[in-house]
């Protein structure tokens, strides 16, 4: 499996395309974007948001971080955006907290695999490839963004 990660942020030109009043699932702070860390993988970005607080198993759950040491902080899957237009990311690096970085870093092959896994997950389920029992499908993806993403996903 071929991909490219680095640390980054949407633009917002992202947000201006995918506003909260029509997009409520996707995360925006009233400040600033949210760091996230971006995978380009197959035609497009997936886009996973670092977050002070992921209550939820759709997630990597940091474990070292001083911030997870307070907190449940994490990378969560239920909030990826998938994007194709390079204009929807900052073109400067998002700064995250060193051990938050480092352990992405020891962790990226499990990180980029949970990830694809659940856009794969989702995309079979859409495509009645391969369905999930509807109450694992809502505690999947009830809350998820991946619905904004059809026309990105090809569904």
């Amino acid at each position: 499996m071929e991909y490219t990660v680095e640390v980054s942020r949407l633009s917002k030109k992202f947000y201006l395309n995918y506003p909260k009043t029509k997009y409520p699932e996707i995360l925006e702070k009233e400040a600033r974007a949210y760091a996230c860390l971006l995978i380009e993988f197959h035609k497009y970005f997936i886009c996973i948001p670092y977050r002070t607080n992921v209550l939820h198993k759709n997630a990597y759950h940091f474990k070292t971080s001083k911030r997870s040491l307070a907190n449940r902080s994490g990378l969560d899957y239920s909030k990826i955006a998938i994007i194709k237009n390079k204009d929807f990311i900052e073109h400067i690096p998002a700064v995250i907290d060193k051990d938050e970085y480092n352990e992405t870093m020891i962790h990226i092959e499990k990180i980029v695999s949970e990830a694809i896994l659940y856009v794969d997950t989702y995309i079979s389920h859409i495509k009645a490839e391969r369905m999930l029992h509807e109450r694992e499908f809502m505690r999947k993806y009830g809350f998820s963004t991946l619905p904004y993403f059809h026309d990105v996903l090809g569904l």
